[in-house]
């Protein structure tokens, strides 16, 4: 891996560490209809790897097998921070991976755990992304846009920092 996409892993690590849900979206299969679902993420420590568990019977899975290339919004309202990803999925029945990733939670989706025959991963292997990050606080933004409607200018702010991450 060159510097600069260790450099761009650990950008994109340090802005997820804090999300919890990922807006995943497919193709739907036989048209050009784009599919998005909210997922919860499985992350233990960002590689370069996404991972979200599954259903074997849904709809989501047969769109990935049908076509890989996904793409994941995610946004962190604290620091008002946005990720688009875009990458290739997989569907995969790693039990390991499924171990470490594991909550007792889930026995709600899938009531036999993780022997449950539905259950798969996905595993989503980012390509690249894009991502913006404001460098205002949340109270120097809510100002800024009183500001704006006090004085009936637009207002004065940016979603501050934009930049392009090549992950693999």
């Amino acid at each position: 891996m060159r510097e600069t996409e260790k450099n761009d892993v650990a950008h994109f690590a340090k802005i997820i560490k804090d999300i919890k849900f990922a807006m995943l979206t497919t193709r739907e299969v036989g048209g050009n209809t784009l599919a998005s679902r909210p997922m919860t993420l499985q992350q233990i420590e960002f590689d370069g790897d996404l991972w979200f568990f599954a259903s074997w019977s849904s709809e989501l899975v047969n769109q990935i097998e049908n076509n890989p290339y996904v793409n994941l919004a995610l946004s962190n309202p604290k620091d008002f921070s946005f990720l688009s990803a875009q990458g290739v999925a997989e569907v995969t029945t790693d039990e390991e991976k499924a171990r470490q990733l594991w909550n007792p939670l889930y026995k709600a989706w899938f009531p036999e755990g993780l022997d449950d025959p539905s259950l798969c991963l996905l595993r989503v292997k980012i390509e690249n992304a894009d991502y913006w990050q404001s460098p205002d606080s949340a109270i120097v933004r809510l100002v800024g846009f009183a500001k704006a409607i006090l004085t009936g200018q637009k207002v004065n702010s940016t979603l501050g920092k934009h930049g392009h991450l090549e992950i693999n």
